[in-house]
Parts: C-alpha cells; structure tokens; sequence
C-alpha cells in the first residue's frame, strides 16, 4: 500500500467529483483535517469509511489501496476482509483488556499475601496500587471496544 499514491487518487477523484475537502468530510461524517492528511499521505482512511468514500468518490476498496483505478469495479471480497480485520481488532482489544484485569487480579492476591513487616506492607500497599489501576485500565479498555460496535 503506498499512502502518496492513495492520497492522490483521493485528491483526483475528490476534485472530479466536485467537491472540496470540507464537503466530502461533511459526506462521510469526518474532519476536513483527516481528508487532508490522507491526501498528503500522512495517513490511510480508517475501516470504518472506506465504504463511504469509495461511493463518494466512485471507485472500489481495491481501487483507493492501490491508489490507481482499474476497469474492474468489484470489492465485495475486499469489504468483507475490511470488516474481518475490523473484528479481529475489536477482539484483540477485548482480550488485551481482560488480560489487565485477571493480572490485576493476580497482582491483588500475591499483595495480600505479603506483609509482616513495615517494609513488606509498603511492598503489600504498592502491588495492591498497581493493581486497581492496571483493572481499571483492563476495564476501561473492553469497555472501549463495546462502545465502538
């Protein structure tokens, strides 16, 4: 995938179309900034537009990756791999984040374990700190994945 190319197919067919980068991101729900940066290179369009911007720029998934256009217009299969990466992705995230949350676990349990002396109970206090805060991030984390579906 070459970004500079994707970009200036971006630009090309946004020009053709008529529309300027405000209107298209207005299209398709983003930031004229974000249309920008793809243009540029700088970035590629997330999962979650391509459909969009493909119809509103009149060229397939596989197109806008190449960054040329072909005389196929055909991206059913490549749509349908966009939205398994997609899953995958919200998967891994999900997992990442319950991860956190049984080693916050571990961690709280192994602190209770601990103590005796005022060094150990400072020890006993740090784990049980680092603990809650890595749960909250294992919590924050997977419930960042449900609020994206």
């Amino acid at each position: 995938m070459n970004t500079a190319k994707t970009g200036q197919l971006i630009a090309a067919k946004r020009k053709e179309a008529g529309l300027t980068q405000e209107k298209l991101a207005e299209k398709i729900g983003i930031t004229n900034k974000t249309v920008s940066k793809w243009e540029t290179g700088k970035s590629m369009p997330d999962y979650s537009v391509v459909s969009e911007l493909c119809r509103e720029l009149n060229i397939t998934a596989g197109e806008l990756l190449s960054g040329k256009e072909s005389e196929e217009k055909s991206d059913s299969d490549l749509l349908e791999a966009f939205e398994r990466i997609q899953k995958l992705e919200k998967e891994r995230t999900l997992l990442l984040g319950l991860v956190l949350i049984i080693m916050g676990m571990a961690l709280s349990a192994l602190s209770q374990l601990t103590g005796g002396s005022d060094f150990k109970d400072f020890l006993s206090g740090i784990m049980m700190g680092l603990s809650v805060s890595i749960m909250i991030i294992g919590i924050y984390t997977s419930a960042k994945t449900f609020s994206k579906q």
